[in-house]
């Protein structure tokens, strides 16, 4: 019996880790509930506190920083792949990026009580260029005050989960029909995804040298999510900056007729896409330069410094 008991005291903790973590990268995991259950479970056993709690803090902050690398890196292509599980994927970016614009260090606080920012705070974070040290102490506040109210509630309030809390055999079953449900209906999400994107209109694409030839007659914008945060940045020469992280709060002094080319840095021109439909959809004439940045680079067209006007400032962060 005490070696049935240690078994699955091992597994409880291990569901805890993989539910937290798993949701922090974007999964549809259900991690509050999760917390709630382990709470109740540290308060009448079998599970301690002193391993519930941090282990789940640990897979929090693990996975937060995970994703503050990745979207260092990669900008809006992963947030493209976050956002996927939205209705709307454009709306959630700038949602998204709109609230860590205005509100910078504090977001990182309170985003994780926020849902469909939550998941995107931490690689907004590293498309901001946001420095580690200020991510992680904000970071640490924003994981530690999440974890303490649901594990908390859970084991302040744990008489109303002892059905669950008597033996793991609930919650690892609780926990694995949750996953079970959620996972399907993930699939079937992403079938009405890839029916609705079949329907869409697609976004044109030129080359790197057709925009040279007729670059007077184009305005060009650099749309890079990541570009701008650091003296020395080059561009397209003759091309001016439109900020994605702040779409919504710019207004384009652009006449609708006149055609508008977009590039960025990301895999498969994600930024670029993704502000291309938002314009597309306020009737704008838009097209995006097939490979970016890179592409115009390898064909040896002219390049610029940004100047350092341009160069984009986060005084929140500071």
């Amino acid at each position: 019996m005490e070696t049935l008991v240690s078994a699955i005291a091992q597994h409880g903790y291990a569901i805890l880790f993989a539910a937290v973590f798993l949701e922090v990268i974007g999964l549809p995991v259900p991690a509050a509930p999760v917390l709630l259950i382990a709470g109740g479970a540290s308060a009448n056993g079998p599970m301690r506190p002193g391993f519930s709690l941090p282990i789940a803090l640990s897979a929090m902050l693990s996975g937060d920083m995970l994703m503050y690398v990745l979207g260092r890196y990669t900008g809006w292509w992963l947030l493209g792949l976050l956002c996927q599980l939205s209705i709307s994927p454009e709306s959630c970016i700038l949602r998204s990026a709109d609230t860590f614009y205005k509100r910078g260090r504090m977001a990182l606080v309170f985003a994780k009580f926020v849902p469909g920012i939550n998941a995107l705070a931490a690689p907004l974070a590293g498309s901001m260029k946001m420095r580690v040290p200020q991510f992680l102490e904000f970071d640490l506040w924003g994981a530690s005050l999440y974890t303490l109210v649901y594990w908390g509630v859970g084991y302040l309030f744990s008489g109303f989960l002892g059905s669950i809390t008597r033996g793991y055999e609930h919650f690892g079953g609780y926990v694995g029909w949750s996953f079970g449900v959620l996972f399907a209906g993930y699939l079937a999400y992403r079938v009405f995804l890839v029916i609705r994107e079949r329907k869409r209109d697609p976004i044109t694409t030129v080359s790197a040298g057709d925009v040279a030839r007729k670059l007077s007659g184009m305005v060009v914008f650099d749309v890079r999510s990541h570009g701008y945060y650091e003296k020395e940045t080059m561009r397209i020469q003759g091309s001016k900056r439109l900020e994605p992280n702040a779409l919504n709060q710019e207004v384009l002094q652009v006449p609708k007729d006149k055609e508008i080319v977009l590039y960025c840095t990301c895999v498969r021109e994600a930024t670029s896409v993704r502000v291309a439909h938002v314009l597309k959809e306020q009737g704008y004439k838009v097209s995006v330069i097939a490979g970016g940045l890179r592409a115009w680079k390898k064909a040896g067209l002219p390049l610029e410094p940004v100047p350092l006007d341009d160069i984009v400032q986060l005084p929140t962060f500071s």
